[in-house]
């Protein structure tokens, strides 16, 4: 059996931005030229970056590193993530004491405009860890070299900008660039990590703004319908992808006592088979849950076998209806009462979970008891935080 290929790591951001950091203030301390320098990230490996595009300007030094994001389908590889560095030495200083070093954010680099953040709102968006990365990059130089003083550090990402419209960025509040992320420096290829991080922080935004009950949505899938029948826009919910189960474990952690979910039929459908993560590559039985649901409405064998020759669950409901109105509406309440089985048992008492099922072709399909009043209240919510 041929073996798998072992996928290759990166390095986030935030490591290239202190990596970047470090060269720079050696070289504006020493006058010397870097093409290489070494860091220790979080994760305890070792980052050894490239030095690129060196200038210098009276006072100041920059450089850039590649962003590497290995075998990771991210978006920022191949930016240039840069760092100019200007220094002031303060001769009154104690010798022993700490260099000053304070960061900020430049051409690329977003600026963050909504709370629930890891930065307050008017800050670049260089997260907790980038900064002290950075910081403690720049110390490490400026210790070696006996330097006592100020250093500003200024990180910037040319075509950071166009890159962001590709991101979470403008749905999270962080506007004109990229972020500069990572906890452990390192970028796991293929990882869930990233998506469930980028979930809690829409769902503690969410709190910040003083929802009480929060939509999700597993995508844009039928924003459409949702608009046209309720208006609601479906980018106010929590893009939960596949990962549903996550999901109400943040929402439930978070404290939220309530939780709406909405999305197509093609997606929940396999909720109401227990699967909590609807990617294909951990299951799919679509066509088998409808059939189930429907023969036990009452409907023929004839029917079923019809529904399990199809590819997609919008023709599988047609082939229903076309049996009759009262079997189609009698399966769609079935599944419905089988996804809500399904999300309530994870989502356990202290989190009331409502849910909508629709499809591009019928429109609403079932919902649940009380899922339009708990729309209204999230609607209503979103509102007050408009006006707020």
């Amino acid at each position: 059996m041929e073996e798998k290929k072992k996928l290759r790591k990166g390095f986030t951001t935030g490591s290239c931005s202190a990596a970047a950091a470090k060269a720079a203030v050696y070289m504006l301390l020493t006058g010397g030229t870097l093409d290489q320098i070494s860091i220790e990230t979080p994760a305890g490996i070792r980052y050894h970056a490239k030095i690129q595009d060196v200038r210098r300007s009276p006072g100041s030094v920059s450089c850039a590193v590649l962003k590497d994001g290995g075998d990771d389908p991210d978006v920022t590889t191949g930016l240039p993530v840069r760092a100019q560095v200007s220094a002031q030495e303060i001769n009154f200083q104690e010798p022993d004491s700490e260099t000053q070093v304070f960061i900020d954010g430049g051409e690329g680099v977003g600026r963050v405009t909504l709370s629930g953040l890891d930065q307050p709102v008017g800050n670049a968006a260089i997260n907790r860890v980038p900064r002290q990365m950075i910081e403690q990059e720049v110390r490490d130089v400026t210790r070696a070299l006996d330097f006592h003083g100020r250093i500003q550090v200024i990180i910037s990402v040319p075509g950071g900008q166009e890159v962001a419209e590709r991101t979470f960025n403008p749905r999270l509040g962080i506007q004109g660039g990229i972020s500069i992320l990572g906890t452990t420096g390192i970028v796991e290829p293929m990882s869930t990590k990233a998506i469930l991080d980028t979930i809690s922080v829409e769902l503690s935004q969410r709190w910040e703004l003083g929802y009480r009950e929060v939509a999700v949505t597993p995508g844009n899938y039928g924003q459409s319908f949702m608009q046209e029948a309720y208006g609601y826009d479906l980018d106010r919910s929590v893009k939960c992808s596949n990962y549903i189960g996550d999901t109400i474990d943040r929402v439930k952690a978070m404290g939220f006592p309530g939780m709406l979910l909405t999305g197509h039929i093609g997606k929940l459908i396999k909720v109401s088979g227990g699967m909590m993560n609807t990617h294909s590559k951990e299951g799919d039985a679509r066509m088998e849950l409808l059939t189930a649901a429907m023969i036990r409405c009452g409907g023929s064998g004839d029917t079923g076998r019809k529904i399990l020759s199809c590819k997609v669950t919008e023709e599988a409901l047609r082939i229903i209806r076309e049996e009759s109105e009262e079997l189609f509406q009698d399966t769609m309440e079935e599944v419905m009462s089988r996804i809500l089985y399904y999300l309530r048992r994870r989502a356990g008492d202290k989190l009331s979970v409502e849910c909508i099922l629709y499809s591009s072709e019928f429109g609403l399909l079932a919902s649940s008891e009380g899922a339009m009043e708990m729309l209204w209240r999230i609607q209503e919510q979103a509102k007050e935080s408009e006006e707020n």
